[in-house]
């Protein structure tokens, strides 16, 4: 995309695609890239919402100069999250434009010192407040911890337009158009899942509460910080956002094991087999030697079944199935049917802290749990395939 793009009269996207990026936050994988967005608002005052990551400033400031009025002016920058993927531009913006007031609530303005600096020109909002810019206006909404202390949303109600700062947003790049009717939306589900359950997921009563306040608003865009803008389908990716705060799930079963010379890889394959025989047709296996971590929380949100196996490794957990149970701890995944299996060989200790996961999340444990020495005898691969069977029938109510 060579240039800004029109959302609405005189609204424009003006965000840019970043490729060269492999991980967000240092943390999750970007295969496909992310997107930045950023939308001026051009009116009697002009107003800039959001910025980008200073990697990308050029084509940030390409874009909104094809757009901006005669005079060049951006009279406001509306800051609805300050992690420095958006506003990482805020310092050198305001060198450009010295004269733009930078709109945002108390806990930005604390930040905004305390990252760039900056104290001088800083217009402090209020839940419910509204900024006028001439035929349009803006009326915020405080969205505390959707996912930072100071996110908000803002709502333009002409052409009735959220500007939903990181809520409803997704990994990729935007190729070749923004909207949801012009993107391969069904990769964008997979990866506003994974964004989800990933960064916004731990926050889920915070994300209720958005939503709650949002009710009464009625929405025909939404337009997010990351991924597709939402014109023909807007309800659709509130409504998920609405579900996976809840932690409802889909019917379905996420094998995630560890195995280091396939002894517990013969045990999980045991485990899909009853997983079939009992007619569940939605199985996700990772192997955690080769699934990164976030695919598997993506596919652990979206699923009501979750199977865990693991070898004992130096009298503990296999390292990288520790790693998963402790992410999936941190974010308060609850609401699951549990199956668990694991082996071991001069001394036992996987299948324990497996138990303590359950235990601690208060989920459903089905029996029985499995924990073969060395090698699983035929006994132990019928229990696992018994256990494929049980968590299938009880994801099914049967």
């Amino acid at each position: 995309m060579d240039g800004a793009i029109p959302i609405a009269d005189n609204i424009y996207w003006v965000g840019v695609n970043d490729r060269q990026t492999d991980l967000f936050e240092g943390l999750w994988p970007l295969p496909r890239g992310v997107s930045y967005n950023s939308y001026l608002i051009v009116d009697k005052k002009t107003a800039l919402l959001d910025t980008v990551k200073k990697s990308t400033l050029a084509t940030f400031l390409e874009r909104i100069k094809n757009v901006l009025r005669a005079d060049g002016k951006i009279d406001y920058l509306v800051i609805h999250h300050l992690e420095p993927d958006h506003s990482g531009s805020v310092a050198f913006l305001r060198k450009i434009f010295p004269q733009m007031c930078i709109i945002g609530n108390e806990r930005t303005a604390q930040f905004l010192e305390y990252m760039y600096g900056i104290k001088d020109g800083v217009q402090i909002v209020k839940d419910g407040e509204e900024l006028e810019l001439g035929e349009r206006k803006l009326k915020f909404f405080l969205t505390p911890m959707v996912h930072w202390p100071e996110t908000m949303m803002s709502y333009e109600p002409k052409d009735k337009i959220l500007f939903s700062g990181d809520a409803f947003g997704g990994f990729g790049t935007l190729d070749g158009d923004i909207f949801d009717d012009k993107v391969d939306i069904a990769y964008f589900e997979d990866e506003i899942l994974r964004y989800f359950s990933n960064i916004v997921g731990k926050y889920t009563v915070p994300v209720q509460k958005a939503i709650e306040k949002l009710k009464d608003v009625e929405v025909k865009i939404v337009a997010a910080t990351h991924g597709p803008v939402w014109r023909k389908r807007p309800g659709d990716i509130i409504e998920r956002y609405e579900k996976w705060s809840r932690q409802e799930s889909d019917d379905g079963i996420v094998v995630a094991y560890g195995s280091m010379y396939g002894s517990t890889e013969r045990m999980m394959e045991a485990v899909t087999a009853g997983i079939r025989q009992a007619g569940c047709q939605v199985i996700r296996v990772h192997n955690l030697s080769h699934s990164h971590v976030s695919y598997v929380i993506r596919d652990a949100w979206r699923y009501k079944g979750i199977i865990l196996g693991s070898p004992t490794y130096d009298a503990g957990i296999f390292p990288l199935v520790d790693s998963l149970v402790r992410l999936l701890e941190e974010k308060k995944l609850s609401r699951r049917i549990v199956g668990l299996f694991g082996s071991y060989g001069w001394s036992g200790g996987a299948v324990k802290r497996l138990r303590q996961f359950v235990e601690n999340n208060k989920l459903e444990l089905v029996e029985p749990v499995i924990e073969a020495r060395f090698t699983a005898t035929d006994d132990e691969l019928e229990q696992c395939r018994q256990l494929g069977s049980n968590v299938a029938l009880a994801i099914q109510g049967k």
